[in-house]
């Protein structure tokens, strides 16, 4: 059984070998009820999958959602992540591409502020 992957038609020689793979472009948009995000990230091809951690925190420090991922299928990833407590701007929003058997990268970092919602009950 074939199964249909958009990345399946590139060559494995135009894909990155572990110690060249890395997060390229990290963006994060709040939904306007202010209690969800959406984050879009992008990583080079690779040839092996990578594992990735991403963290949320607020202007304390504190860490208010948080997700992992073993071994994505895609190197093109939309995810939604929770905001826990109150709104606490600015936040900054972490991810980390690692392997792990190697030394991972340092994270890329993306900071964005919250607007409070129009009401204050979450859908």
């Amino acid at each position: 059984m074939d199964f249909f992957l958009p990345q399946s038609n590139l060559d494995t020689n135009n894909r990155a070998a572990p110690e060249d793979t890395k997060i390229i472009s990290l963006s994060a948009q709040p939904y306007p009820d202010g209690y969800r995000l959406r984050v879009n990230m992008e990583i080079t091809p690779f040839q092996i999958r990578p594992h990735i951690e991403v963290t949320l925190r607020d202007s304390n420090g504190d860490e208010v959602a948080s997700t992992n991922f073993v071994e994505p299928m895609s190197w093109k990833l939309e995810f939604t992540m929770h905001i826990r407590g109150e709104l606490n701007n600015p936040y900054a929003l972490s991810a980390r591409l690692y392997y792990p058997d190697q030394p991972s990268n340092e994270p890329i970092i993306f900071s964005f502020d919250v607007k409070p919602p129009q009401n204050n009950t979450p859908t």
